[in-house]
């Protein structure tokens, strides 16, 4: 059984579309058909439906699906641990939150491409809760994300990167004397309390009696920072990396204390076969970010 075509199949079902799993993988239509017709015959079984323009697994498909994904992981750790090198081979599967990828990771990816070009990264920018589940399920080999509010597990190796103090975020031309009076005072825009820096902010004005005159509440910090920027209302973000606009239109306060802080960090399996490609990568950030060694050693 080639897993190429295990692949394929596993891109049909997450995709919902032959057109779009061949894209995705550089093939034509007609080539994904052939290596499902192919998969099918080797199986023994039909494993995949068409409903008009979409495709959608049989029951045989539904109960293949997860042993497939399993098959794939291995053998993906198996050319790692095949590595002639002191590390192990690539491709590293790495999450990273929007504003991770952004402010974070640039300057380590540039460095990383220098020291180690043979080595891909394959890159999945998505939220911190979805990014979490995926390195517990091994489907990512890292992620850079906001700590959450509940411990790590022993299992996983975690390493702080970034602390992240709320701020008072306003536009740039805006003069603030009194950080809280402010929050009062202008239209607010809500960081959604439903993630972890947006709960620290809504726990921060309750704990202040403070009621803001809500105006819209969404998740995305560049996102509430660029409606800042024209002028739409204030904000409590964490104090965030970033480049350039909408950062530059606007303007950072801090709060009085005590202030909540954000952790964005990195995370891996501490058994993963490609544990050692993440723990060079987070060691190069660390460096880029100054960190230095004795915070890396006592991370460990």
């Amino acid at each position: 059984m080639d897993s190429r075509f295990l692949q394929t199949y596993v891109h049909v079902v997450e995709l919902g579309s032959i057109a779009q799993a061949a894209r995705h993988q550089g093939l034509t239509p007609a080539t994904v058909q052939q290596r499902l017709r192919t998969l099918e015959a080797d199986v023994g079984s039909a494993l995949i439906a068409r409903s008009g323009r979409t495709v959608k697994p049989t029951p045989a498909g539904v109960r293949i699906l997860e042993r497939a994904r399993a098959i794939l992981r291995d053998v993906r750790d198996l050319r790692s641990a095949a590595s002639d090198t002191d590390l192990p081979a690539g491709p590293l599967r790495l999450g990273a939150t929007p504003t991770a990828l952004t402010g974070i990771m640039p300057p380590v990816l540039r460095t990383w491409v220098t020291q180690h070009p043979g080595i891909e990264i394959y890159i999945e920018p998505a939220p911190t809760t979805l990014l979490y589940s995926k390195v517990l399920s091994g489907e990512l080999d890292g992620a850079l994300l906001v700590h959450p509010l509940f411990p790590i597990p022993k299992t996983c190796a975690w390493r702080d990167l970034r602390h992240e103090p709320l701020v008072l975020v306003t536009p740039a031309d805006m003069k603030v004397d009194d950080p809280l009076a402010v929050i009062v005072r202008e239209p607010y825009i809500c960081y959604d309390r439903s993630v972890v820096g947006g709960k620290m902010a809504d726990d921060y004005l309750r704990a202040r009696s403070l009621r803001p005159r809500v105006r819209f509440e969404l998740d995305g910090i560049e996102s509430i920072a660029k409606l800042v920027a024209e002028g739409l209302g204030v904000a409590l973000l964490p104090d965030w990396a970033s480049t350039g606009t909408p950062s530059a239109h606007v303007k950072r306060w801090p709060l009085p204390e005590p202030c909540p802080v954000r952790t964005v960090g990195a995370i891996w399996l501490r058994s993963g076969v490609r544990s050692e490609l993440m723990r060079a990568f987070v060691e190069l950030a660390e460096s880029q970010l100054g960190l230095g060694a004795a915070a890396a050693q006592r991370a460990r």
